[in-house]
């Protein structure tokens, strides 16, 4: 049996599974009709070759052998993704992304590495009392826990204002033309 993307469903010894005996499925609604079916490259794809042993050098298991019969001249699956990869609206997306992860990870990585980096060297700072038993060491630490939590509220919020919408619209758009180029057939 094979994944949605035309690659063989193997243990970790190599040998071929059941198909229908994946996690969470029964062999008795394994290929059923109208059960739902992911064909989704990103979702289960593998990089060539990687977690299957013996698989690459197996003679007659290509994953040409079990591809459905797509109409001539139309465009395969992996096609369609290279496509919509390389296209404007997916170089926008991973720009916002980057955009926002790249300077966050950079600021929070040398806000932690002042907390050390103070800790270490300048222990008298670090033990001046603010109130009470409370010291600069101590809001300094606390400080550490309070940003990790703003990172992720700011990331969820900008994840979810600059680039879920886009994102979704790149996805059913990828969906669709995988559909149309399969025939229509899900």
């Amino acid at each position: 049996m094979h994944f949605s993307n035309g690659r063989l469903r193997t243990d970790g010894d190599g040998r071929e599974t059941s198909g229908g005996q994946g996690p969470g499925r029964s062999p008795a609604t394994a290929g059923a009709p109208g059960e739902v079916r992911y064909d989704d490259p990103w979702y289960d794809a593998l990089a060539a070759g990687w977690g299957e042993p013996g698989l690459a050098d197996a003679p007659g298991v290509a994953a040409e052998a079990e591809r459905r019969d797509l109409p001539e001249g139309a465009p395969e699956a992996a096609d369609i993704y290279l496509r919509v990869q390389r296209g404007a609206a997916f170089q926008e997306v991973r720009d916002r992304y980057r955009g926002f992860v790249v300077p966050a990870s950079a600021g929070f990585f040398l806000w932690y590495l002042a907390y050390v980096v103070a800790a270490t060297t300048a222990p008298g700072l670090m033990a001046h009392r603010v109130i009470g038993a409370v010291n600069v060491g101590l809001l300094a630490g606390l400080g550490q826990f309070l940003t990790t939590f703003v990172l992720t509220w700011a990331y969820a919020r900008h994840a979810r204002l600059r680039r879920d919408r886009a994102a979704l619209e790149l996805r059913w758009e990828t969906q669709e033309l995988t559909r149309a180029a399969r025939g229509g057939v899900s």
